[in-house]
């Protein structure tokens, strides 16, 4: 794997922008699901939980990004 080449990708084209759009999102809806009871009871909230549950989504889609112009690329050289 080339790795300065996944880091470029990840930095660049919008992909932090869309990752961050997707991790809000999906972020909200499973700490929603995963906390809710807590929330609407006023417990108090693991926040360790709350920053995973945020970070996860947003290194998944990523790594999805980044995954695909790998593939992209490897195809666009061609064989061997």
């Amino acid at each position: 794997m080339n790795w300065k080449l996944a880091c470029i990708y990840a930095l660049s084209e919008g992909v932090p922008q869309r990752s961050l759009w997707v991790a809000l999102v999906v972020g909200t809806i499973l700490n929603l699901i995963n906390q809710g009871d807590a929330l609407l009871a006023g417990q108090r909230l693991d926040l360790t939980k709350i920053a995973l549950t945020y970070v996860v989504p947003y290194f998944v889609s990523t790594y999805g990004a980044v995954s695909f112009r790998l593939h992209a690329a490897q195809q666009n050289r061609g064989p061997g």
